[in-house]
């Protein structure tokens, strides 16, 4: 009975809503880095973006398609962004390594919505369909291995 309630609490804080990370970062196998923007945008808004990187107090604008706005010149050609189903950019960087730091800040904006994400050049996660799964799905991966134990004990 204790073990019972012990189970279900834990399933039951697992499950209250949190926010999900809306902007991933993590090295393709060809070694480009991956950049992934899910803001969802505003409605009767046009979508624009822009992706930047913070090292310390200075701020680097790697793309965007915001109206007078531009990449820094030594990003220019070196990055390219695409539009996610359902919403959201991804964007893609070549030659990034020499960018990061210990404590690397990546920012995106979507319509004038932002978040970011701190990564640190020694931890960066490899892009690949399971690590991104479990990455954005832990509290889910934890609820269910305690619901099979508890069911299967």
């Amino acid at each position: 009975m204790l073990k019972s309630l012990f189970v279900y609490g834990v399933l039951g804080v697992m499950l209250i809503p949190v926010k999900s990370e809306q902007i991933t970062v993590c090295v393709e196998e060809d070694d480009e880095l991956r950049v992934d923007c899910q803001i969802e945008p505003k409605p009767n808004r046009i979508n624009s973006y822009e992706f930047a990187l913070s090292i310390g107090k200075r701020q680097l604008i790697i793309n965007t398609n915001v109206s007078g706005g531009s990449a820094e010149e030594e990003f220019k050609g070196k990055s390219r962004v695409e539009e996610l189903d359902p919403h959201g950019y991804r964007m893609t960087m070549t030659s990034f390594r020499e960018y990061l730091s210990d404590d690397t800040i990546f920012l995106c904006k979507i319509s004038g919505e932002s978040d970011s994400i701190s990564v640190q050049k020694d931890n960066l996660a490899t892009c690949s369909a399971v690590s991104l799964l479990l990455k954005s799905s832990w509290s889910w991966t934890v609820c269910l291995l305690l619901f099979f134990y508890h069911t299967h004990s």
